[in-house]
C-alpha cells in the first residue's frame, strides 16, 4: 500500500540525509587529496534490485544517479551480513565501473536474514597500475594496458577483510597505501549507511522503509516527467565532434537523434562512430546509463530542484547505444578518458534539445575535464609520489538571460578545487598562476564563461606531467542563437620566454626543473548576438580581465576609450558590423567544424559508419582511419596547422569524400557472404 505523500517527503529526506552522512564520513577520513579536496567520490543508497534510491544533493560526483549495482552483485554466488563486494571492472559491471581507477564498493544491508539495500561508495583512486602513473592514458588501445582488473569480488567476507585480496592490489598499484587509506574511508562510509538504515527501519518498520524506496522512485518519475513535457514533441537529431583519438587526427563522432512524445524521451546514439583504438570509448553496455542520460538529469533537476535524486528520474527515458560504437564497445575496449566523450555526447544532446525548443538548453560549456597529475621522484630512494594538481575545466556556456560562469563547469560533476596549499604541500613543484583566462569565453549578447590558465613550475629531476580529458583543441565551444564559440585549449611550456613551446593534447610530458608548464582551458559558448550585449557590460569585462579591448572592439563593436567605451564610436561600429554581416546561424560552430562538416556531412557520415559496422571488428579501426586521411591527406598536421586552413579546398576534398564512399561501398558488398561462402570479415 501507498504510504502517505507526507510521511514519503519525510522519507525522502531522511535517506538523503543518510547518503549525505555516509559521503561526509568518506571525504573526511579519506586519504588522498583529489577525494578530500576535489571530492571525486560518491555515495548512494540502492533498493535490493539495485537502483539508487537515495542520493546526496551537492556532495560528491553528482553524475552516477542512474547507476545499477544490480549486475555486479549477481555475479557473487552468495551474499551474506557484513559483505562487501569491490569492483573497477567497466565491463563485468557493466557500467558501474566507468574506468578503471574508479574504485566501487557494495555491501548488502540484511535486515532478518533478508537483504533490504545496498549501501554503495566509490573513489577515483591515484593509482590503478597500468602503463602510466595515474593509470590513465588516451593511447591505450585496450582494456589490459590500463591497469588491475577487478571483477566482482569480496573484499570483505561476513566482516572479515579479505587479505588475499589487499595482496594483489598492493602488487598491481604505484601507491597502495595512500589508495588503501581511501578504501579504509569508503568501507566507514559504508558502515554509516548500514547503521542508519537499520535506525530507519526500527523507527518506521521494515514494510514501510520498503515501501518508501518504490514511491520515492515513482514520484520523482512522477515529477520528471511533468519537465520532460516542456520538450516539444519530435524528432531532433544532432552531432558533434572530439578533436581526435589521440592515435591518430581522425576526429571522434558523436551523434544523438532524441525523439520525444508527450514527455516521454528516447536517445538514439546510432551513427556514432564505430569504437576507436584509444581510451575513447564509454562502457554503457547499451543501457540506459548515466554518461548518456545525464544532461536530460540536469535539464530535469534544473527545472525541479524539489524532485527526490533517484533512480525514478530516468523511467521515463529509453536509449539505443549500438554495440561496437564509442557508445557501447565491445568488452576489453580501452575506456581510461570515456569522460571527454560522455562530455561531447552530452552536449550533442544539448544541441537536439536545443533544436526543440530555442532558449531550453544553454550554450556549450568549455567541454573538458583535465585531471591534471604530476609525478615527482625521490632522487634517494626512488619512489614516486603520483597526485592530481588540479581538476581544471573550462567556462560554462552562456544561456538566454544570463552569462557563462566563469572558471567554473559542474556540467560533468560538482568537482571542486584543490587548494594550491595543499598541492604545494604535497609536492615540490610550485603553482605559479591559476587565473581565469582572457578573450576566451564566446562573445554573445550573453557572453560564454571563461576559461583558465593553470602553471606549474617543475622542481624535480625525473618529474612528468600528465594531462587527461583533453579536448577542445581542434574544434570549439559553439555559440547559439547568434553568440559566437569559445577559444580552444592550449598547453605550452615556458610561455613567454625564449624556449616557449606548444605541447598540444599531452599524454605524458617529461620537463626539466624551472619549466613551467601552462595548461589553457576553452570558455563556454557564447548565447545571442555580441552586437546586443550592453556596452557598459562590455566594458566593465574589459576592466575585470574577461575581454580584451582589442576583442571588444573585434567581437561587440565597442571602442574602449581608457577606462570607459567611447560611446559615439560605439554606435558607428555596430552599424558598420551590422550592414557588413550576413544573417546570425542558430548554431556557430567556428570555421574548423564548418569545413569539416561540408565534406563529412551527416547524411554521408551516416552511411560511412553503416558500413564500417558492417566490416569486422578488427579491421574497422584501420579502415576508417585509412579513409579520413586519404581524403584530407595532410590530416596529421593538425595543430600545427588549422583544420580548415589543411582541408583547403572544400569541394575538392568532398570529391574526394565522395570517392572513398564508393570505394567502402564496394569492399562491404566484396566481404558480405556469397551463397555457399563464409564472408572474409
Amino acid at each position: 500500500m501507498k504510504l502517505d505523500p507526507v510521511l514519503v517527503e519525510i522519507f525522502f529526506h531522511k535517506v538523503t540525509a543518510i547518503a549525505e552522512e555516509m559521503a561526509i564520513a568518506l571525504q573526511r577520513t579519506a586519504r588522498t587529496t583529489y577525494v578530500k579536496e576535489a571530492g571525486d567520490f560518491g555515495t548512494a543508497l540502492a533498493t535490493p534490485a539495485g537502483r539508487f534510491f537515495a542520493y546526496p544533493k551537492v556532495m560528491g560526483v553528482s553524475g552516477f544517479l542512474d547507476s545499477n549495482v544490480g549486475p555486479a552483485l549477481a555475479l557473487i554466488p552468495s551474499l551474506e551480513p557484513g559483505d562487501v563486494v569491490l569492483t573497477n571492472h567497466p565491463f563485468a559491471s557493466e557500467g558501474l565501473a566507468t574506468h578503471m581507477p574508479d574504485l566501487h564498493l557494495i555491501r548488502p544491508i540484511f535486515y532478518e536474514g533478508e537483504i533490504v539495500a545496498h549501501a554503495w561508495d566509490f573513489i577515483h583512486s591515484a593509482d590503478i597500475g597500468g602503463g602510466v602513473p595515474s593509470s590513465i592514458s588516451p593511447r591505450f588501445s585496450d582494456l589490459y594496458q590500463e591497469g588491475f582488473q577487478i571483477p566482482p569480488i569480496k573484499l570483505v567476507k561476513a566482516g572479515v577483510m579479505n587479505e588475499d585480496v589487499l595482496t594483489l592490489y598492493r602488487a598491481n598499484c604505484r601507491t597502495p597505501e595512500v589508495n588503501l587509506g581511501d578504501i579504509k574511508a569508503m568501507l566507514a562510509a559504508l558502515a554509516v549507511g548500514e547503521r542508519r538504515v537499520h535506525g530507519l527501519i526500527a523507527q518506521h518498520g521494515l514494510e514501510t522503509f520498503l515501501q518508501a524506496q518504490a514511491d520515492l522512485a515513482e514520484y520523482a518519475a512522477t515529477k520528471a516527467l511533468a519537465v520532460q513535457k516542456k520538450i516539444p514533441d519530435g524528432t531532433y537529431e544532432f552531432w558533434d565532434l572530439l578533436d581526435d583519438d589521440f592515435n591518430s587526427k581522425v576526429p571522434i563522432r558523436v551523434r544523438c537523434k532524441l525523439t520525444a512524445n508527450d514527455g516521454h524521451v528516447h536517445l538514439d546514439f546510432t551513427g556514432s562512430d564505430p569504437q576507436v583504438l584509444a581510451a575513447y570509448n564509454i562502457p554503457t553496455g547499451g543501457q540506459r546509463h548515466p554518461w548518456l542520460t545525464l544532461k536530460l538529469m540536469h535539464f530535469i533537476y534544473s527545472h525541479d530542484k524539489t524532485i527526490p535524486l533517484n533512480h525514478g528520474i530516468f523511467e521515463n527515458i529509453t536509449v539505443e547505444a549500438p554495440r561496437g560504437t564509442v557508445v557501447n564497445p565491445e568488452p576489453g575496449a580501452a575506456v581510461g578518458v570515456r569522460s571527454a566523450t560522455a562530455i561531447r555526447l552530452n552536449e550533442a544532446l544539448v544541441g537536439a534539445m536545443a533544436k526543440a525548443r530555442p532558449g531550453l538548453m544553454p550554450a556549450p560549456s568549455g567541454g573538458i575535464m583535465i585531471p591534471s597529475v604530476l609525478v615527482e621522484q625521490d632522487a634517494a630512494t626512488g619512489a614516486r609520489n603520483v597526485m592530481v594538481l588540479q581538476s581544471l575545466v573550462g567556462g560554462t556556456g552562456a544561456r538566454q538571460g544570463a552569462d557563462g560562469v566563469d572558471g567554473r563547469d559542474s556540467s560533468l560533476a560538482n568537482q571542486r578545487n584543490t587548494p594550491m596549499e595543499k598541492t604545494e604541500e604535497e609536492a615540490e613543484a610550485t603553482i605559479v598562476d591559476y587565473a581565469l583566462r582572457l578573450d576566451s569565453g564566446g562573445a554573445g549578447r550573453w557572453r560564454g564563461g571563461t576559461g583558465v590558465v593553470f602553471s606549474v613550475r617543475i622542481a624535480r629531476h625525473g618529474s612528468a606531467v600528465l594531462g587527461r580529458g583533453m579536448e577542445r583543441f581542434v574544434f570549439r565551444p559553439w555559440g547559439m542563437a547568434g553568440g559566437r564559440p569559445g577559444e580552444k585549449a592550449r598547453v605550452v611550456v615556458n610561455l613567454g620566454t625564449p624556449a616557449e613551446r606548444e605541447l598540444g593534447k599531452l599524454d605524458i610530458f617529461y620537463p626539466e626543473p624551472g619549466d613551467v608548464v601552462t595548461i589553457m582551458t576553452p570558455g563556454g559558448g557564447g548565447y545571442g548576438d555580441p552586437l546586443d550585449r550592453p556596452a557598459e557590460e562590455v566594458a566593465r569585462d574589459v576592466a575585470f580581465g574577461y575581454v580584451s579591448a582589442k576583442a571588444a572592439r573585434r567581437d561587440y563593436g565597442v571602442a574602449i576609450s581608457g577606462d570607459a567605451f567611447d560611446a559615439s564610436a560605439t554606435e558607428r561600429l555596430r552599424a558598420d558590423m551590422r550592414a557588413a554581416r550576413g544573417p546570425l546561424a542558430d548554431f556557430d560552430f567556428g570555421p574548423e567544424r564548418a569545413a569539416w562538416d561540408a565534406v563529412f556531412d551527416d547524411a554521408t557520415m551516416l552511411e560511412i559508419n553503416g558500413l564500417l559496422m558492417q566490416l569486422g571488428p578488427n579491421i574497422r579501426s584501420q579502415r576508417r582511419r585509412e579513409l579520413f586521411e586519404r581524403v584530407v591527406p595532410d590530416l596529421a598536421r593538425v595543430g600545427v596547422i588549422p583544420l580548415h586552413d589543411i582541408i583547403g579546398d572544400v569541394a575538392a576534398a568532398r570529391g574526394r569524400a565522395l570517392a572513398e564512399l564508393g570505394a567502402l561501398r564496394t569492399d562491404v558488398e566484396h566481404m558480405k557472404p556469397r551463397s555457399g561462402a563464409p564472408g572474409r570479415a
